[in-house]
């Protein structure tokens, strides 16, 4: 079992290596730039650097506390030389990254004793967030776990009918209205059929985009307070998708969603047709919610419990 588990995890890893290639790829050549003739760290080297950190999407913020941490360590060893970057570099933002992803999940588990386990996914139209739920799917029945979709985006018939397409190739119920009804009835009913059907996960989808932020507000608050009328505690979960692609604009698409309600974890997707890779780090960092999940292709497998350590290794290989 072990042997084939070994195998199934150099995959991933291969996986997660050419699903970064775009981004590693830029970000070492920016980097290689920054050091040109230079073999010591010093201010000339860290302003290079710190351009290079926010041109890959890393962001301002993130990218002065990673420069400020580097700085101390110059400070303190003296001389630095620029061979040594890559690999302290490589520490520091697996330092910032290990701060709010804690463990290292290397499966689609759900944590024990919450059955159903209820996900509420929310994000932008656009961001791969059906895409993602129907993946999400595929992985937890692979486990062996039962699981029911909730189409709540009612907003978009045509959410609807794809999350339908991926209910359908993976075999699993959905429970769906018609388009423009109430979201928080669906979410009722597809919480109650699936107590009735004995689910170990219920995923729902929700409206990617409402009027306004106060709309938006409202329509999860009112999903939410539905649900706990079946499920008392739910949702364990609110998963919020963001587009690694948009680089920055994922930072703004994370600042409305936080502040319309909870999110516990994010999945970050389609860093396989980008060099905005770097955007996974910045966010992780900045809103203290733990990436639990990265798209890296196109594949129903190309979805993939983040690993830390494993990302880190990608990016900077």
């Amino acid at each position: 079992m072990s042997f084939f588990k070994k195998i199934f995890s150099k995959e991933k890893k291969e996986t997660l290596d050419k699903g970064l290639e775009k981004s590693k790829t830029s970000f070492l050549d920016k980097m290689s730039k920054a050091v040109a003739g230079k073999s010591k760290v010093d201010e000339d080297v860290l302003d290079n650097l710190e351009e290079v950190l926010v041109t890959s999407d890393v962001g301002v913020k993130t990218t002065i506390k990673v420069i400020d941490r580097i700085e101390a360590r110059v400070a303190k060893d003296k001389y630095l030389g620029t061979d040594e970057l890559n690999r302290i570099l490589r520490e520091e933002i697996a330092g910032l990254l290990s701060e709010t992803n804690t463990g290292n999940a290397t499966d689609f588990s759900i944590p024990e004793g919450t059955k159903p386990h209820v996900i509420m996914v929310v994000g932008v139209n656009g961001a791969g967030k059906t895409t993602t739920i129907g993946k999400l799917a595929y992985q937890f029945k692979k486990q062996g776990l039962k699981v029911v979709l909730g189409a709540a985006d009612t907003f978009r018939a045509a959410a609807i009918d794809q999350l339908q397409v991926w209910a359908d190739r993976v075999e699993v119920p959905i429970v769906k209205q018609q388009m423009g009804s109430d979201p928080a009835s669906v979410a009722f009913d597809a919480l109650e059929s699936g107590v009735n059907q004995g689910a170990d996960v219920i995923i729902i989808d929700t409206a990617g985009r409402l009027h306004n932020k106060v709309n938006l507000m409202n329509e999860l608050t009112k999903v939410k307070r539905v649900m706990q009328k079946v499920v008392g505690d739910a949702p364990h979960d609110v998963l919020l998708v963001l587009d690694g692609s948009t680089g920055q604009n994922a930072f703004e698409q994370a600042k409305q969603f936080t502040a319309a309600t909870e999110v516990s974890s994010l999945a970050v997707t389609k860093l396989d047709g980008t060099a905005k890779g770097g955007v996974v780090i910045g966010i992780s960092d900045q809103f203290k919610i733990p990436v639990k999940y990265i798209g890296v292709g196109e594949g129903i497998e190309d979805l993939q419990v983040f690993n830390k350590i494993e990302f880190v290794d990608s990016f900077f290989k």
